[in-house]
């Protein structure tokens, strides 16, 4: 598990947003510990943070991993987003 490789056992997945990239805003993911705004979310056993403001900007987005021929990484699939950029990390 990449948290034990991290050394990271007591944190867990956050996802973020925050300004920057081609289009305005881009995501990020880091190991980090529960702050006491945080919202907890699960997804097929895994707990992710986030952020009110995150929260708001991905609410009702999809994360895939796409470990194809390309071998992108996190897909974000983000229905709030009203464009993004061609390596599909960055959003306005």
């Amino acid at each position: 598990m990449l948290q034990d490789v991290e050394g990271a056992e007591q944190k867990r997945l956050r996802v973020f947003v925050e300004t920057g990239g081609c289009s305005g805003f881009q995501y990020g993911m880091s190991f980090d510990v529960q702050k006491a705004d945080d919202q907890v979310l699960e997804s097929e056993g895994l707990s992710i943070l986030m952020d009110p403001t995150s929260l708001a900007y991905m609410n009702g987005s999809a994360i895939d991993f796409d470990d194809g021929l390309q071998g992108k990484g996190f897909e974000i699939k983000n229905p709030n987003a009203q464009s993004t950029c061609g390596c599909g990390k960055s959003f306005a």
